[in-house]
């Protein structure tokens, strides 16, 4: 098992920590008083912690950091790509692209759709503001899931691993979709920030498809892979 991947693990079982308080804490209501309007600024308050975490983890995604971060979720940066010798098949990239791009707006209408029955469910109040943050804390979970175990978006993206994966980057802004609905400071700022780190992925798959595909990017090929996060996936790594 790769460092990059026992790291993975450790974090999927602090996610799963973080999930079990955060459901214990459900049965004292008046500990998530910081999801309304600008109570965020009131005092400390221990889901400040995580609301840290959650925005460095987003940062992480919208700087370029040559380490330490799955080349997966950095591919947009130069520092990341490695262009391929020979001339680049630009028609054969623009194939690519228009596929991959299809395939993932084909999840974004799922993904949409699930919100929305999560919206209408708070809409008619059968659920609350707490449980609009607990299924995002559940989506925190289920996104390492999804890298290490198994990814139910892999049956429409037919990605052979993360690290080529189109929606990679997409993580933040489904985690947080629950929160939309939600309003104040500690919701909507997270959503802002989700937004931005997928927009800017969004734009360099535009800007820079090249470095999106195995087919000019060398570094996204098996035989050059440092990360070893998807060896379940990758015939060429188990």
């Amino acid at each position: 098992m790769s460092k990059t991947r026992k790291q993975y693990f450790v974090r999927l079982i602090l996610r799963i920590v973080i999930f079990v308080l955060c459901l214990i804490m459900c049965f004292k209501p008046q500990f998530y008083y910081i999801l309304n309007g600008m109570n965020f600024f009131d005092e400390f308050h221990i889901l400040h912690l995580l609301w840290l975490i959650w925005v460095f983890d987003m940062v992480l995604q919208i700087i370029p950091i040559k380490n330490k971060v799955a080349l997966g979720s950095q591919k947009l940066f130069a520092n990341r790509f490695q262009p391929i010798r020979k001339k680049i098949n630009y028609k054969a990239l623009k194939n690519y692209i228009r596929k991959t791009t299809s395939s993932a707006y084909r999840v974004l209408i799922i993904w949409v759709m699930l919100i929305s029955i999560i919206g209408l469910l708070y809409y008619f109040d059968i659920i609350n503001k707490i449980w609009l943050f607990m299924f995002s804390v559940f989506f925190y979970v289920c996104d390492l899931i999804c890298v290490l175990i198994w990814c139910p978006f892999r049956l429409i993206m037919k990605n052979k691993c993360c690290t080529t994966c189109r929606i990679f980057n997409w993580d933040h802004l489904m985690m947080f979709s629950p929160l939309i609905f939600c309003g104040g400071f500690f919701a909507i700022s997270l959503v802002v920030m989700a937004f931005l780190s997928w927009f800017i992925w969004e734009l360099c798959v535009l800007t820079y498809p090249e470095r999106f595909s195995e087919m000019t990017n060398i570094a996204l090929r098996c035989s050059n892979c440092t990360d070893k996060l998807c060896t379940q996936y990758c015939k060429k790594l188990r």
